[in-house]
């Protein structure tokens, strides 16, 4: 069981190693990347009639790209995580921004086109995707969501482009056959899952309830947190999962109180916000009951409208390192108007990375970015920001890019292997600092 730092903090961030799972045979090493949309929509970093590198081709075909990096997103600009929509746009748009002054890569500006990923309830994505392949991207950055990718990464790798997500979190991309093609820099649930149960039990919580989306996301999350917390000793004496497009959360909400438990975690998305006010309607208010979240819903904004003080106190988990000063003021620079940050560091280091891998493969083929990703992103000289890395490549060095979500280092299935999980509080003001937190190591919980 994980030991939480008792310290009074904001946040704390704990870092923890991932095992490795072998990756499914493939015929060609590729990668599948997804870059982010931007809050504006449909912009470029350079002109979009630039060509692009790697045309549409079926699996176990290394196409030699066009000497033109070019990026897709596929992110949320609607739907139920369109909060996280702008800090990972402005994280995207931060790194090639940044890509681009220091001289593109191969020499040339890199291409972005941005498209919007809407949620499960839509259609969306798979026509975004279906775009980005006709405009003939070389990776894919995106989706947020789990569920949304998972509906399209077949479509994605199949046409021997890399998928690239910022924030999927579910188990099932550890062993998904993604032809090799497939990385993000979020952990898996299993982490912030066993993170979150061990906190709820060492807050001195011996019964609880989870109201859980019903999805890959919220339902795997779900199954991991209930494990731990039984595993720590406590009992899960309600679980709900339920269906997050339902008008009315007052059946659900019952039913854990008819349990009267001590601790409730909520794992959803923006539906939360109403299963808030239905908790706070039927007197399960977060100060007698300890509250927890999920990064799918501990947002700045979905609880605006609260009243003072609804969430004071209450704890969420949130995959990756809390954005630093420096880096959100550096975000703020792209987009003033930012106001959520989460996220935002992971699309950051996914565009590098991305940028990286193919000056390292002097390819801008999804394939050839695919099989150098990992090596970019350990054993070499350490380096932070693209121009400081591409400058040691271009010296002769081998590099080990350190993220600022984290050190990154893929295992062979795509998954960083060093994860950095943050305990974050909501103060009186029913907003949580993404600024404070405190991090340090702890051992594996993987497996």
């Amino acid at each position: 069981m994980i030991r939480i730092s008792r310290a009074p903090v904001a946040a704390t961030a704990i870092r923890v190693p991932v095992l490795a799972a072998a990756r499914l045979p493939v015929a060609v090493t590729a990668a599948c990347l997804v870059l982010v949309a931007c809050s504006g929509g449909g912009t470029t970093a350079a002109p979009a009639s630039a060509p692009s590198s790697s045309a549409p081709s079926s699996a176990g075909t290394a196409k030699k790209g066009d000497g033109t990096l070019t990026i897709g997103t596929v992110l949320p600009q609607t739907g139920s995580l369109a909060y996280l929509g702008p800090p990972m746009f402005t994280g995207v748009n931060l790194a090639l921004k940044e890509v681009n002054e220091a001289g593109g890569v191969l020499g040339k500006p890199v291409v972005k086109y941005d498209t919007d990923s809407g949620d499960t309830t839509t259609n969306i994505a798979s026509q975004a995707a279906d775009k980005l392949l006709t405009q003939k991207v070389d990776a894919i950055v995106g989706a947020a969501s789990s569920s949304v990718s998972e509906s399209i990464i077949d479509k994605i790798t199949r046409a021997g482009v890399v998928q690239f997500s910022p924030a999927n979190t579910s188990d099932k991309f550890t062993s998904i056959n993604d032809r090799g093609l497939y990385f993000r820099t979020a952990p898996p649930d299993k982490l912030q899952g066993r993170v979150l149960g061990d906190l709820v039990v060492a807050d001195g919580n011996d019964t609880v309830g989870i109201l859980a989306m019903q999805d890959s996301y919220g339902t795997g999350l779900a199954d991991q947190v209930q494990k731990t917390i039984t595993d720590g000793g406590g009992e899960v004496v309600e679980r709900v999962d339920y269906d997050p497009k339902a008008a009315d959360f007052s059946a659900d909400v019952a039913k854990i109180k008819a349990k009267n438990p001590k601790g409730i975690v909520l794992i959803g998305f923006e539906e939360t916000a109403k299963v808030v006010a239905e908790l706070v309607k039927q007197g399960l208010t977060a100060d007698k009951y300890k509250w927890y979240m999920v990064d799918g819903n501990m947002s700045n904004t979905n609880f605006a409208r609260a009243p003072k003080g609804t969430l004071k106190d209450v704890k969420g988990t949130l995959p990756g390192a809390a954005a630093p000063e420096a880096f959100q003021k550096k975000l703020l620079t792209v987009n003033p108007k930012l106001t959520e940050f989460t996220y935002a560091a992971e699309s950051y280091d996914a565009v590098t990375l991305i940028a990286l891998a193919a000056e390292v493969a002097k390819d801008d083929s999804g394939a050839a970015i695919a099989a150098k990703l990992v090596d970019v992103s350990k054993s070499g000289e350490k380096c932070t920001g693209f121009k400081e890395c591409v400058d040691l490549l271009r010296a002769g060095k081998d590099i080990d890019y350190e993220g600022v979500s984290g050190p990154v280092d893929f295992n062979e299935v795509g998954d960083p292997s060093v994860a950095t999980i943050g305990v974050y509080q909501y103060g009186a003001d029913n907003k949580f600092d993404a600024a404070k937190a405190v991090e340090y190591r702890q051992g594996n919980i993987a497996g």
